[in-house]
């Protein structure tokens, strides 16, 4: 069951859990907001729902949280750092604003990160360049967990891919995962005792099925545009590995040291205005938003909006009602707040 919890409480609870973990004030901060605001705007996949999964890889000694990234390589505009399994969140925060600074003196920055761990809610760092001005452009390779096009076993890794253009009346935000729902959306569906809008996998007999708890354990979810979710996600896998001198999805599968552990993830970050005068590339931005939005709707109650525009409502929302949160979750969270570290990750059984 869920509810809702102020975002200032719920952002408090979530960094006094951080602390207990050893994370520093600074970090802990961090982590917080990161996590509540992904809740906030109706990612709970990947923020509230993550922090128990985070508890226990910091328990296994998967994630250290002392660990700082460090500067392998820089050619110009371009940078590859080692993140030393720290924090994800905080890794991933420090290359997106560093990507940001590149771009501010290059017109374009690129940041790659290799041994690095789970960033949590992908989207977070390409809503971070576009509110710094910039086009942001980030994506992450993990460990195989959906099956290739024609496979029946996970073969290469669910690539999360994320865009942001910088809008002044709100930026339009692309923020996907290879598969039709992401893992950690199928677990905020299993939770609610809900059937997922559409089908987003296959049962272990291999039948089409809108049932998160049947496709996780199948393990056999859905990619994107079915042979193009996959070879997409192949090609990103390889991108990473190779602009950030890192791991591959088959590096991970062997090393086997949890979800993203020691991936790698690239941040881009470009000047929109390089080649045009700002106020007229707004008014572009604006007319042509205006007109796929006013596309006519299958229903009434729910008009067509470009992606990212629904976030920016969800999040005013969660700020004037309060953030929607699983109650077991939450309790878990308090748990952790009140220095209880036994906990175990629910999202993901």
């Amino acid at each position: 069951m869920s509810i809702k919890v102020p975002f200032s409480e719920l952002k408090e609870t979530a960094k006094k859990a951080f602390l207990n973990l050893g994370l520093s004030e600074e970090k802990a901060e961090l982590c917080a907001t990161i996590h509540t605001e992904s809740s906030a705007d109706g990612v709970e996949s990947h923020g509230m729902n993550r922090i128990p999964r985070f508890a226990e890889y910091v328990q296994q000694g998967l994630i250290d949280v002392n660990a700082e990234p460090e500067l392998v390589s820089a050619k110009g505009a371009c940078e590859n750092y080692d993140g030393h399994m720290g924090v994800g969140v905080v890794n991933a925060v420090f290359c997106a604003d560093r990507a940001a600074e590149l771009a501010k003196e290059h017109g374009i920055g690129l940041v790659a990160l290799k041994n690095t761990t789970h960033w949590m809610r992908g989207g977070a760092y390409a809503w971070r360049m576009a509110y710094k001005g910039y086009f942001g452009i980030s994506w992450i390779n993990t460990e195989s967990c959906m099956p290739m096009w024609g496979s029946d076993e996970a073969s290469v890794g669910n690539n999360p891919f994320c865009m942001a253009i910088p809008r002044e009346k709100g930026p339009i935000v692309v923020d996907m995962a290879m598969s039709q729902y992401a893992y950690g959306k199928l677990g905020v569906y299993r939770l609610a005792g809900k059937e997922l809008p559409y089908p987003g996998g296959f049962d272990k007999d291999g039948n089409l099925t809108s049932d998160p708890g049947a496709i996780e354990e199948s393990k056999r979810i859905l990619p994107t545009g079915y042979w193009k979710g996959s070879s997409l996600s192949i090609a990103l896998d390889l991108a990473a590995a190779m602009l950030a001198n890192g791991r591959t999805g088959l590096d991970m599968d062997l090393a086997n040291e949890g979800s993203c552990g020691g991936c790698c993830q690239i941040f881009i970050a470009i000047n929109p205005y390089l080649f045009g005068e700002k106020d007229a590339t707004q008014a572009k931005l604006d007319a042509r938003v205006a007109a796929a939005d006013a596309a006519h709707p299958l229903d009434p109650k729910h008009p067509v909006r470009c992606p990212g525009e629904s976030t920016i409502a969800r999040r005013e929302a969660s700020m004037r009602d309060g953030v929607t949160v699983d109650e077991q979750i939450y309790a878990q969270i308090q748990q952790l707040a009140a220095g209880d570290l036994n906990v175990t990750d629910i999202a993901s059984k």
